[in-house]
């Protein structure tokens, strides 16, 4: 069941980002941001009293820390779907698993640590410090921005460099906003909870931001767009929580943290059909080995280092 749930975030999520697109030709980031967090905010609360879930905690800090770098993820991606096709936004934010493995091999070459794999201990090591069982890792890790190199390359040639970067960066910081998700889910937390403190912060900031970035004329018609973001961004934020919490076992938490990259595909379907986006072959073939080392990255990460969390969008 929780294979379902994330799917069904991937589906939000995207379905969401249609949102983000119709609506930043009348708003700006910082103003989707808010608007993103009222709306949910509100939408999580009514959600929470239905079920008799209290909003009260005792992991204050934990929350902050997750909102304050999921919101700079969010703003940032917001700002990529703004301004890059729909489907290159959508795959530069999914990099986590990649940034994550990249992670995991950085410390290793920095701290000269040799994982252990079942009743083994890797004997050898390179004289830069990498094992062999990292091995595969790493290739994944330079697969993953290869395909990153291709994909950017289309906006380079269309002026969008700054925007790529951009959207890669919305990626990086969704590894540590992952990870603080599941951390939260460790210590106890209901996922509307979670959901809830995510949608103040965003709220918060965004209405930070916008005292910077400044407001938009509103239009009443256009503003419409702003309902649905809002709904489906928590009801992505909700199902994605819950898949991962109900994941009890290994293997059903990498079946999870791989559906993820069903997000890729819807993106790619509405970027051809709503808004006739044509990406070209270079563009295709890095979506391919992003999504490839992706899932790859997910499976050799829980070889890696066990007790590592896995990530959700």
């Amino acid at each position: 069941m929780q294979a379902l749930w994330m799917v069904a975030a991937a589906f939000f999520f995207a379905t969401m980002a249609v949102c983000v697109k119709f609506a930043s030709e009348y708003f700006n980031s910082a103003e989707l941001v808010f608007y993103r967090g009222l709306l949910g905010m509100f939408f999580m609360w009514a959600l929470a009293r239905s079920r008799g879930i209290t909003l009260a905690t005792r992991y204050a800090g934990m929350h902050m820390w997750r909102s304050l770098v999921g919101v700079i993820s969010l703003g940032a991606w917001f700002y990529a779907i703004a301004h890059l096709p729909l489907a290159t936004a959508m795959t530069l934010n999914y990099m986590s698993s990649v940034w994550i493995a990249a992670f995991l091999v950085g410390g290793a070459l920095l701290m000269g640590l040799l994982p252990a794999r079942g009743d083994r201990v890797a004997r050898e090591a390179t004289s830069v410090g990498i094992t062999f069982s990292q091995g595969p890792l790493v290739l994944t890790v330079v697969t993953g921005f290869i395909g990153v190199i291709m994909m950017l390359r289309p906006t380079i040639d269309q002026n969008q460099a700054f925007a790529g970067l951009v959207g890669l960066m919305s990626g990086l910081l969704a590894a540590f906003a992952y990870m603080q998700v599941m951390a939260l889910a460790r210590v106890g937390e209901p996922e509307t909870r979670t959901v809830f403190y995510f949608a103040v912060g965003s709220a918060v900031a965004g209405a930070l931001a916008m005292g910077v970035a400044g407001v938009s004329e509103w239009h009443w018609k256009p503003a419409l767009w702003l309902i649905p973001l809002g709904v489906l961004a928590s009801l992505g934020q909700l199902c994605m929580t819950r898949a991962y919490t109900r994941a009890k076992t290994r293997s059903a938490t990498l079946v999870v943290a791989n559906l993820q990259y069903s997000g890729i595909v819807f993106g790619a379907i509405y970027s051809l059909l709503l808004f006739g986006e044509q990406l070209p072959l270079i563009g295709w073939t890095g979506m391919g080995l992003i999504m490839v080392s992706g899932i790859a990255a997910t499976v050799l990460r829980a070889r890696a280092a066990p007790g590592a969390p896995a990530e959700e969008h």
